[in-house]
């Protein structure tokens, strides 16, 4: 059995950590807002547009890059049309035969090559802001005349120079940064489809 000042203990510190994100999620608004803004109009042109949004990330931040092209392909809170969204994080045959026959460093650069088109967007997620395989992605997605968003932590790592835009989380604790990332995939979900189906009649 867990005694009563255990379980308070316990409780204390999930308030801790609770409080802990709440402030990080603060810092965004005195942080560069204008950056959000910039990525919600790159992504729903690119929509108006007939492109799609690829998402990738290792470990978390492929649960996130999973999470929001659920989003965008079935829905967020409005009833609407389906949104071409992919996470190239899903499928285990790829990821792992180019890892084998290749490299772990290519397996979402390949998978860029195979299925962006110019116009598209590409949404890195490394809280880090230095994974490789990220990086070679976004590499490949410039070159190739895709729009690049990464998000990041504190700093942006070299992410912040390879995107056209970065949003960098203003924290350092990987947990932190991650619940930052859900919460802007989020309210980008929100804005995706306020803009596109709001008042316009294809829901």
């Amino acid at each position: 059995m867990i005694s009563a000042n255990t379980t308070q203990a316990l409780a204390a510190t999930i308030a801790a950590h609770i409080e802990e994100s709440m402030a990080a999620k603060k810092r965004i608004l005195e942080s560069d807002v204008g950056v959000l803004g910039r990525i919600a109009e790159i992504v729903v042109a690119a929509l108006c547009r007939g492109n799609k949004i690829l998402l990738f990330g290792n470990g978390g931040s492929a649960a996130d890059a999973q999470h929001l092209a659920a989003e965008l392909i079935g829905r967020y809170r409005r009833e609407r049309a389906a949104l071409p969204a992919m996470a190239l994080t899903t499928d285990t045959s790829i990821l792992t035969s180019l890892a084998n026959d290749y490299s772990y460093d290519i397996v979402f650069a390949r998978q860029v090559q195979a299925f962006g088109r110019r116009g598209d967007v590409a949404i890195g997620i490394s809280t880090s802001g230095n994974s490789a395989n990220v990086l070679r992605a976004m590499e490949v997605a410039k070159a190739m005349g895709l729009h690049t968003i990464a998000l990041t932590g504190e700093g942006g790592g070299q992410l912040r120079d390879v995107a056209d835009v970065c949003f960098c989380a203003p924290s350092r604790s990987v947990a932190h940064i991650q619940e930052m990332h859900i919460t802007v995939g989020h309210a980008l979900c929100e804005v995706v489809e306020r803009e596109l189906f709001d008042n316009r009649g294809d829901a």
